[in-house]
């Protein structure tokens, strides 16, 4: 089943979610064989909601991500995304950043940033601005001219941030975007995030097998089981905002960890 738009639904527009997920299933058939990659996967995604997807690997968060950016089908369930107050349009809607940058060489920071409202046909003026705005919001002002190869990994991971935002998508799609960071730059690239997050207010679901990155990320997580993927729980966590590293050793940080180490029987 495909995403669609909620814009027709009776709920209102103040307590529908964004996104709604209904015993979504994905099997995937390659020589004869099947793999199911997700099983049995329910949520409910507020707009504006900072969601951390956290599991071991191959449990399908891949997948579900793939699902809701409108690349692949559910075979079962039902994926609604959109509401009342904010329809959705699956090409136009979803930002996506990767585990790697994957900017282009050739194109200056500027130019690899204003690259989605060029596919998509946007007034190329407008978007350069509004690429320059956001590259000062991710601390690149003064980077536009650069080429790539000049900047360091968490800086081409910030202009990363700053392209998926670029043509004002209302849901952000992050599939181990800090990955292949060292330690420290992961940690100042949390801090970073957070800030964009709410500077931005857009509906972010963001994976990671990290879980103390799910927990410090987070304004909700969902917990998803080894592969085939499922919901093990998905619940909100109530620490303050704005957050810094010092919430790490705070009682309630150590009780979500706990909870999702529990659910993940480690």
């Amino acid at each position: 089943m495909t995403a669609t738009s909620a814009a027709a639904k009776p709920e209102s527009a103040t307590t529908a979610p964004m996104i709604r997920l209904r015993n979504v299933r994905k099997v995937y058939r390659t020589g004869g064989r099947e793999f199911v990659a997700i099983s049995d996967v329910t949520m409910d995604i507020a707009e504006g909601d900072m969601v951390s997807l956290v599991g071991p690997s191959g449990c399908g968060k891949s997948t579900l991500l793939k699902i809701l950016a409108g690349l692949h089908d559910a075979d079962e369930g039902e994926v609604v995304i959109g509401n009342a107050r904010s329809a959705f349009v699956p090409g136009r809607d979803v930002g996506m950043v990767f585990q790697q940058a994957l900017l282009l060489k050739w194109r200056t920071i500027l130019e690899n940033v204003t690259l989605p409202a060029e596919i998509l046909r946007l007034p190329l003026g407008q978007a350069r601005e509004r690429a320059r705005n956001l590259l000062a919001m991710v601390g690149l002002a003064g980077f536009e001219d650069k080429y790539p190869y000049e900047l360091s990994g968490g800086m081409q991971q910030r202009a990363a941030i700053a392209r998926a935002l670029v043509h004002d998508p209302k849901l952000i799609l992050m599939d181990e975007p800090f990955g292949a960071l060292d330690a420290l730059t992961r940690e100042k690239m949390n801090l970073e995030m957070l800030r964009i997050w709410q500077e931005s207010r857009k509906t972010i679901i963001f994976v990671t097998h990290s879980i103390q990155e799910a927990v410090f990320l987070g304004s909700r997580c969902a917990v998803l089981t080894a592969g085939p993927a499922r919901m093990a729980d998905s619940f909100d966590i109530d620490l303050p905002l704005p957050r810094n590293l010092n919430v790490k050793t705070t009682e309630a940080f150590g009780r979500y960890t706990q909870r999702i180490y529990d659910l993940l029987g480690m």
